[in-house]
């Protein structure tokens, strides 16, 4: 009995021991931390402004390794030519002046806040426009600091970056936009900036574009050489590739339905004069603002994009309508001049005539009175004569002048005031254009789209 009680009272100190060791443990390892902090990081044992050194202490450049994680990409303006961006940025590199003891593995890293207690590279973004840290709540920033001396810096930044377009093929394009990495102030023989190996660059899941998708991503190194020196610098090309079916539904498919809609004009008569200068004109003014329309929203470049030939086409098959018109209502009138101008002939060759055959009969009637010398009337016997022929011949020609002239048809006279050849002229302009415009604007779409759509092929050879 007394053995248990000696053996249970061993068990019970022992016990006390190891929790009193354990919370001992804990307590130390926190204050281990700060020893390590204070030993690394202590007034005159770390200067901030020395660069670290080489590849196992050489005096070669220092290597920093550089990983991006895009979280989004907000906007990218055509106009402008310019992209927004929000991404983790991190580099790693290693200084020995930071190596301490990891106490049996238990203490894994080290975590600062302050960037400036630690060496940092002189790293920069050169097409840069503008970029905001985050703060809120706190600053998106850390520094981890692991036993063998090797530094993990991150940060969460916003930045809007300069992207060059080439808008020729606008809006079937694809665009290449850019984020470049660089020293400032250290060449190569003091920094090297390296991708980190395995997967550089990492894109948020679902990322969404209003309009534009993005494709592929690739890195690569941009080294520059100025008259101070060769700088390090690294690159990542994002290929997004413009959506189509937006401007399909906003621009090509209203732009096809108004040229359609300027055909219409073909169907009217010729003399609804208001009804097809109405039409052509609100076509053509709704065209124009298209156009400008979409002008607005791309920078004034010196070439021509595929949308510049699209609505430029557009805007001259519906002018060319309205030209088509024109051209049908001045035929129209110079036929019915013309026929006027022959009506008006004919009515002056007819009253002529029966002028002429007015003035005949009366000289006829004339010769049938005889007058003496003495200007005493004999009247001719009313009974003829058989056998005088004189006045058989004279009465002959007087029944030959009184003859009335013969009266034109009614028929041909009211059909002689709309000459066939002029009508039929003007009509058929409208006939022409309604086989030739469908067909001309349908062989402008093959020729259009079979070279663009071609030429997009092209450019995904990159």
């Amino acid at each position: 009995m007394g053995t248990g009680h000696y053996f249970w009272a061993i068990f019970y100190f022992t016990s006390l021991c190891s929790a009193s060791l354990a919370n001992n443990a804990k307590i130390n390892f926190r204050e281990k931390e700060k020893k390590v902090l204070d030993q690394i990081l202590g007034a005159g044992k770390y200067d901030a402004r020395i660069r670290p050194s080489g590849i196992n202490g050489t005096d070669g450049p220092a290597i920093v390794r550089i990983n991006l994680f895009v979280r989004s990409i907000m906007t990218i303006s055509d106009i402008k030519m310019e992209y927004s961006v929000q991404l983790t940025f991190r580099e790693q590199w290693t200084d020995e002046r930071l190596k301490f003891d990891d106490i049996q593995g238990r203490l894994k890293y080290l975590t600062l806040t302050e960037a400036n207690r630690v060496w940092m590279p002189d790293l920069f973004f050169s097409n840069e426009k503008e970029g905001h840290f985050h703060n809120i709540i706190m600053p998106n920033v850390y520094i981890r600091i692991f036993p063998n001396g090797s530094v993990l810096y991150s940060i969460r930044i916003s930045l809007t970056l300069a992207c060059p377009m080439n808008l020729k093929l606008y809006p079937l394009d694809r665009q290449i936009c850019s984020l470049r990495m660089a020293s400032y102030g250290w060449t190569t023989n003091d920094l090297v900036f390296l991708w980190k190996e395995g997967d550089p660059v990492q894109v948020v899941k679902n990322l969404h574009l209003p309009r534009f998708t993005l494709e592929k991503f690739l890195t690569d190194y941009c080294n520059s050489k100025t008259n101070t020196g060769e700088y390090s610098c690294l690159k990542v090309d994002l290929l997004f590739k413009r959506e189509f079916s937006y401007y399909l539904i906003q621009i090509y498919i209203p732009c096809c339905m108004l040229v359609i809609v300027s055909w219409v004009s073909f169907w009217l008569d010729q003399g609804a004069v208001p009804a097809r200068v109405s039409l052509g004109v609100t076509t053509l003014l709704t065209m124009a603002t298209q156009t400008s329309g979409i002008n607005a929203s791309l920078p004034p470049v010196s070439y021509t994009k595929a949308i510049d030939v699209w609505t430029g086409v557009c805007l001259t098959f519906v002018f060319g309508a309205l030209l088509e018109f024109a051209l049908v209502n001045y035929a129209s009138r110079s036929g019915l001049n013309k026929a006027n101008r022959a009506a008006d002939m004919h009515k002056e060759n007819m009253k002529k005539k029966r002028r002429d055959l007015e003035q005949a009969s009366l000289d006829a009637a004339s010769d049938l009175l005889d007058t003496d010398s003495n200007a005493t009337f004999a009247m001719k016997p009313l009974v003829r004569h058989p056998g005088d022929p004189l006045a058989l011949e004279k009465l002959r020609q007087c029944e030959v002048h009184m003859q009335p002239p013969k009266r034109p048809s009614c028929c041909k006279t009211w059909l002689s005031k709309f000459p066939t050849r002029q009508c039929s002229r003007s009509k058929r302009i409208d006939v022409i254009s309604r086989i030739t415009f469908p067909l001309v604007f349908a062989l402008f779409n093959l020729v259009y789209w079979s070279t663009y759509l071609f030429r997009e092929e092209e450019d995904e050879t990159f």
